[in-house]
């Protein structure tokens, strides 16, 4: 991704998983990501990948960090992208693309009280701000090959609680020749967003 312009497409399909969420105590939760970039007038899609675990946490707050991970990651690269997000998490494609409009239009409230996970929430707006970005929702474990590698990363996270240490290549392609042995079925992958069509969701906020 060193040669990544911006204006760039990325693609990005996150997870996260919490072991025990809910349940009183301690509960161990990871979060994981699949990013892919291809070059303009290539064929050749680049994959990237990274998780990150907590041992004290909440589904929804890996879900937020896996949005703040994944955006600093390709802000590294010093360029603003175009990017699709793709996640299972309503909390996340709902909260990203309708909640954050009202709750920044009230100074960071919201009517029914105060906002869960708030500085998380603050840290994933500032993370996005300088791209344009897709929210995009997909059905979790329904066999959408990308989004079930960000859920095999996000659970070996949460069950090891390790933590990539930022974005490395990814080993997306060997993990789906592998699943081809197990039970779980994979459907045709997702087809990297066509450029010509790519539509940002509206911001909530100026750059």
């Amino acid at each position: 991704m060193t040669e990544a312009r911006s204006g760039d497409i990325i693609a990005i399909y996150a997870d996260e998983s919490c072991i025990g969420n809910g349940r009183e105590g301690d509960n161990p939760g990871g979060a994981g990501g699949l990013i892919e970039w291809r070059k303009p007038g290539s064929d050749s899609v680049s994959r990237f990948e990274y998780w990150i675990s907590d041992p004290a946490t909440t589904n929804n707050r890996m879900a937020l960090r896996s949005v703040i991970e994944a955006f600093d990651g390709i802000s590294k690269r010093g360029k603003s992208f175009r990017v699709v997000f793709t996640s299972d998490s309503k909390y996340i494609v709902e909260g990203m693309s309708k909640w954050v409009s009202s709750w920044m239009a009230r100074d960071w409230r919201r009517k029914a009280g105060p906002i869960e996970n708030l500085e998380l929430w603050q840290e994933a707006v500032e993370a996005v701000r300088p791209h344009e970005t897709q929210w995009k929702w997909v059905r979790g474990h329904n066999g959408q090959p990308q989004n079930e590698y960000a859920n095999h990363l996000a659970t070996r996270a949460a069950a090891n609680q390790s933590d990539s240490g930022g974005l490395r290549l990814s080993q997306y392609d060997e993990w789906v020749g592998l699943q081809k042995s197990t039970k779980l079925r994979l459907n045709e992958p997702e087809p990297f967003p066509d450029p010509n069509t790519f539509k940002a969701t509206p911001r909530a906020w100026t750059i």
